[in-house]
C-alpha cells in the first residue's frame, strides 16, 4: 500500500484526504467485479486509488455528516454513478443546499451552527440512512446509530465490531473541533450531546473506533469514557450550576405515579402510561433527550429526533413494547419523534380526528410549528370517544386554546383521574406569587371563548392531576379550577375591551378568509385548485366578493366570484388556476376580498412551487 492508504482492519482501508475516507471491501465472488463502499468521501481522491485498493469500483458512499471536508468530492461520486446516502436530518444540506445558501440569515445572526461549512452545490442523494437499524450497501451490512454533537445530524456506522464515528471523537478524550459543537449563542446543546452520544456508544460491543480525523482507537470504552468526562467538565464550565448530563441519560423518567412517568429529558415533556403487560403508551414524543431547542434556527438539520431515553425505559421499568403514541396537538416538539418510533419500534400512532389531517398533510393549512414530513395516523380517534388500551379506558376531549387542533386525554391510573393537556396552560401559577399563563397563540387559530370552554371542561371532569407539555404536573384542587375559570373569563373580557366586537366579529386573529392548500406544487403549465374559505363577520347575511390575484403568466376564468354568506357563517369557493410555464419557487397567489361593505383587500395568500416536469 502507498503512504496514504492503510489497511486498518482486514478488508477495511483508510485513505488520507481532507478527512479519513474508509473503504470497506464487499464480499468477493469468483469472476465478479471487485466492489466496495466508502464512509465519507473527502475530495474524492479515493477514486484515483481504486487500483491500489484492489477494486474496480465503489457502489455506495455513506456520509457521517454534511461538512465540506467530508463531502466536497461528492460531485465526483455522482459522476461515477456511486449512490450517495446521508443522515436523515441533514438530507437538505446535500440534496438541496441552495436552499440553505439562499435563505440562511447573515445579518444579525445568532445561529452558530456550522451549516455554512456545507457543499457549495447540491449533489443527487440516493436516500437517507435508517437510524437504529441495519441496511445492506454493496453487500456490506451496516448498522446506523445517531451520534449528534459535532453536528446535530451526525451518525455513526457500525460494521461488525468497528464503528466509523465521523467527528464525534478524534482521540481518547479529544474532539476534532469544539467550535463545531456550539450550535447557538451562549448555549451548550452540542457539547452536552457529545456526552450523551459517547455514553450511548460505549454501550455497544465495539473493538475499534475509526474517526474522520485521527487514528484508530482500539479501546473504545476508554476513549469514549474519557471524552464524556472531559466534555462534561467543559459543559459545567459554561453553566452557572453543574448539569448532570449523564444522570439525565441514566434516569430520564420521573415517576408521577407507579404507572405514569414523565420524560424530563424531552422537549416537550412526554408521558408514558405503563401496562402490567410490559407495554407502554406515550403521550407526545418530540425531541427526546434534548439538550436545548434551537430557537435561533428552525431548519430541519437543527431539529434532531432520536430515541435516546428508550434504553432507560426498558432497563428501569421493564417496558417490552412501546405500542401506541398519541399527540396532544400537531406541533413539532410534540410529534417529531413519532415517525422514528413507528419505524424502529413498530409503534402505532393514534391521532384525534381534527389533528390527524394536519399531521397527514403538512402545510395544507397555514399553521406554525408543523413537522417537515407527513405523519399519517394508524388509528383516528373521534372527539368524545373512549378507547381501550390494555387495562385503561382513555377518553379524548376537544381542547382548543393553545391551538384549534388540540386534544386532552382523560384516564385513571393508580387510583387517580389524570388529564393530559399538552400546552394549554402552564399549570405552575402560585396564588399571590406567580399568575397562571394561558398559552394562546393567534396563529394557532385561538378563539376568544376557548379558555372559558376549557375551564368548564376541567370543572366538569374534575381531574386529580393535570400534566402538560412544558411544566411540572399539577395536582388539582377547587381553588385551581376556580382560578382557571376566572382567567378564562378575564381573557374574554380583555378581547371585548380591545377589539371592535360590538360592530362585527373579526375573531381573535382577524382572519376572515383562508386559502388551502397553503403551500403546494404544480407542474409548469399545469392546473391547481385553491379553496377559499370565507367567514362572515356580520350577524346578518352578507355578500362576499372574491377576486383572485395572480402573477403574470398565470391563467384564470375572468370575473370575480360572488358568495352569499349566512349570518356569522362560512362558505367555500374552489378556484381553478393555470400555472405559468416557467418553473419558480414560492409563487405568491392571493384573493382580494370584500364582505358586505367591509373592504379587506388582498386578505389571504397561498404559496405554490411551479416545478419542471418530473420534479416534485
Amino acid at each position: 500500500m502507498g503512504r496514504d492508504v492503510t489497511e486498518v482492519l482486514p478488508g477495511v482501508f483508510r485513505v488520507e484526504d481532507t478527512c479519513n475516507v474508509y473503504v470497506i471491501k464487499a464480499p468477493a465472488h469468483p469472476g465478479a467485479e471487485r466492489t466496495g463502499i466508502a464512509v465519507d468521501f473527502g475530495s474524492g481522491r479515493v477514486l484515483d486509488l481504486l487500483g491500489e485498493l484492489g477494486l474496480d469500483r465503489l457502489t455506495d458512499v455513506l456520509m457521517t455528516h454534511h461538512h465540506r471536508d467530508q463531502a466536497q468530492g461528492l460531485v465526483r461520486a455522482a459522476e461515477a454513478g456511486i449512490a450517495i446516502h446521508v443522515p436523515p436530518v441533514e438530507r437538505e444540506l446535500f440534496a438541496d443546499v441552495e436552499e440553505m445558501w439562499s435563505a440562511r440569515r447573515l445579518h444579525n445572526d445568532y445561529d452558530l451552527r456550522d451549516d455554512r461549512f456545507s457543499l457549495l452545490e447540491s449533489v443527487p442523494v440516493a436516500g437517507v440512512v435508517p437510524e437504529y437499524r441495519t441496511a445492506r450497501y454493496g453487500g456490506v451490512d451496516v448498522r446506523v446509530l445517531p451520534t449528534p454533537g459535532h453536528t446535530a445530524g451526525s451518525v455513526t456506522y457500525v460494521v461488525g465490531r468497528a464503528a466509523f464515528t465521523g467527528d464525534l471523537v478524534y482521540a481518547p478524550g479529544k474532539v476534532w473541533s469544539l467550535a463545531a459543537t456550539q450550535w447557538s449563542y451562549t448555549e451548550n446543546e452540542g457539547p452536552a450531546m457529545v456526552v450523551i452520544s459517547a455514553e450511548l456508544l460505549r454501550r455497544e460491543e465495539l473493538d475499534v473506533l475509526l474517526p474522520s480525523h485521527g487514528d484508530p482507537m482500539t479501546d473504545p470504552d476508554d476513549a469514549l469514557g474519557r471524552l464524556a468526562t472531559a466534555m462534561q467538565r467543559y459543559v459545567d464550565f459554561r453553566r452557572p450550576h453543574p448539569w448532570d448530563v449523564r444522570g439525565m441519560l441514566a434516569e430520564p423518567f420521573v415517576e408521577i405515579t407507579p404507572h405514569l412517568l414523565m420524560n424530563r429529558s424531552s422537549q416537550s415533556y412526554s408521558y408514558v402510561l405503563l401496562s402490567e403487560s410490559g407495554a407502554a403508551m406515550v403521550f407526545d414524543f418530540g425531541y427526546d433527550m434534548s439538550t436545548g431547542i434551537l430557537y435561533t434556527s428552525t431548519a430541519r438539520q437543527a431539529r434532531r429526533p432520536w430515541l435516546a431515553s428508550l434504553p432507560a425505559l426498558r432497563e428501569r421499568y421493564g417496558v417490552t413494547d412501546i405500542e401506541v403514541a398519541v399527540p396532544t396537538h400537531y406541533h413539532d416538539d410534540h410529534v417529531a419523534g413519532m415517525p422514528l418510533l413507528r419505524d424502529v419500534e413498530g409503534t402505532e400512532i393514534w391521532a384525534p380526528s381534527h389533528i390527524a389531517p394536519i399531521l397527514a398533510v403538512p402545510l395544507h393549512h397555514d399553521l406554525p410549528c408543523q413537522w417537515f414530513d407527513p405523519i399519517p395516523a394508524d388509528r383516528v380517534l373521534e372527539l368524545g370517544e373512549t378507547v381501550r388500551w390494555r387495562e385503561y379506558e382513555i377518553t379524548v376531549h376537544d381542547l382548543p386554546g393553545h391551538t384549534l387542533f388540540a386534544a386532552a386525554y382523560e384516564f385513571e391510573v393508580d387510583g387517580h383521574r389524570v388529564l393530559v393537556t399538552g400546552d394549554q396552560q402552564d399549570g405552575s401559577g402560585i396564588p399571590g406569587e406567580r399568575q397562571e399563563i394561558l398559552n394562546f397563540q393567534y396563529k394557532n387559530r385561538f378563539a376568544i371563548e376557548d379558555y372559558r370552554k376549557s375551564a368548564a371542561l376541567y370543572n366538569r371532569l374534575r381531574p386529580d392531576l393535570m400534566v402538560s407539555g412544558h411544566w411540572r404536573p399539577r395536582w388539582v384542587d377547587d381553588a385551581y379550577l376556580a382560578m382557571l375559570t376566572e382567567r378564562g373569563d378575564e381573557l374574554v373580557s380583555l378581547h371585548h375591551e380591545l377589539l371592535p366586537l360590538d360592530r362585527f366579529d373579526l375573531g381573535a386573529d382577524g382572519v376572515l378568509c383562508r386559502l388551502t392548500p397553503y403551500h403546494s406544487s404544480v407542474p409548469a403549465g399545469g392546473e391547481i385548485v385553491l379553496t377559499a374559505t370565507v367567514r362572515n363577520p356580520w350577524p346578518e347575511k352578507a355578500v362576499a366578493v372574491v377576486e383572485p390575484v395572480l402573477p403574470p403568466g398565470w391563467r384564470r376564468e375572468p370575473g370575480a366570484v360572488t358568495l352569499r354568506l349566512p349570518g356569522g357563517g362560512m362558505e367555500q369557493v374552489h378556484l381553478r388556476l393555470g400555472a405559468d410555464v416557467v418553473p419558480r419557487r414560492r409563487v405568491r397567489l392571493a384573493v382580494d376580498l370584500t364582505i358586505g361593505d367591509l373592504r379587506l383587500g388582498q386578505h389571504a395568500e397561498a404559496l405554490v412551487d411551479v416545478v419542471a416536469e418530473g420534479e416534485r
